[in-house]
């Protein structure tokens, strides 16, 4: 994992036994009264605790995750803070993802076949100031007081249509948010490797066309160092965001590897 700036940034990883989990708290451009880092924290610590107990359904884990979270933090009606969540379990015969939000689990068979799984239904809103800010990055016009304001009008957006059916849902204090999630299930047997990424480091590598297969055989060492790499891409090669539109110069980064 490498922090997108100053302090542990908002992505956090586990290994639980037999599973893993990655969570990407929101980064907020309108108030909120508690912090990103602060629930990601304890939104870990539940799902740590419930796959311990070794639930039967990743669904129920996150429920109560979230639910015990949203107790713990008496999380306000406004300026809550939120979480992608990426699950994956193996068991003595399957391999179990679960997804809810816009990280990434790549999953590559051993006939070859690759699949991802995330959820995507966060791009599907406010896709109009999605589309104005791009396009303003991609002509040069970088970070500027612009910006800003239509990252807040977003936000916005988002925040009306969180957790609904005509929107997108997401870790933050409605438990029935976990039955949303994308699930998918692989027999065991014929799984090679997984890759577990946020959005911070899947979208620089799909962007510089680094194959996942190299990714999912690098040593720590090696991941440590490419996390770096796309940090220092960001910095110098594309400090304006003009190549790789994105809201802000660095998002946090992590990668999970299983093989």
């Amino acid at each position: 994992m490498l922090p997108g700036g100053n302090g542990p940034g908002q992505d956090r990883w586990r290994e639980v036994g037999n599973a893993a989990v990655v969570l990407d708290g929101a980064s907020s451009f309108t108030p909120a009264l508690v912090d990103a880092q602060n629930y990601v924290d304890n939104l870990l610590i539940h799902i740590t605790q419930s796959l311990r107990k070794d639930y039967t359904s990743l669904v129920n884990v996150l429920s109560s995750s979230i639910r015990r979270s949203a107790e713990d933090l008496e999380l306000p009606a406004r300026g809550r803070p939120s979480s992608t969540v990426l699950i994956a379990q193996v068991d003595a015969n399957s391999l179990k993802v679960l997804t809810l939000g816009d990280s990434t689990a790549i999953v590559c068979m051993k006939d070859g076949q690759i699949h991802r799984i995330t959820d995507d239904r966060l791009s599907t809103v406010g896709t109009e100031h999605r589309k104005e800010y791009r396009s303003r990055l991609i002509s040069g016009s970088g970070y500027d007081e612009t910006h800003k304001r239509i990252l807040r009008a977003l936000q916005e957006e988002e925040l009306k249509r969180r957790n609904r059916p005509d929107g997108y849902w997401i870790a933050e204090y409605a438990p029935e948010a976990a039955a949303e999630a994308v699930q998918c299930s692989f027999p065991l047997t014929e799984v090679e490797w997984f890759v577990l990424t946020t959005d911070g480091a899947q979208r620089p590598i799909d962007h510089l066309g680094i194959e996942w297969s190299r990714v999912a055989y690098m040593s720590t060492p090696e991941l440590e160092d490419l996390l770096g790499r796309l940090h220092h891409w960001e910095e110098t090669e594309d400090q304006t965001a003009s190549l790789l539109p994105r809201a802000k110069l660095h998002d946090d980064k992590t990668i999970v590897v299983w093989r």
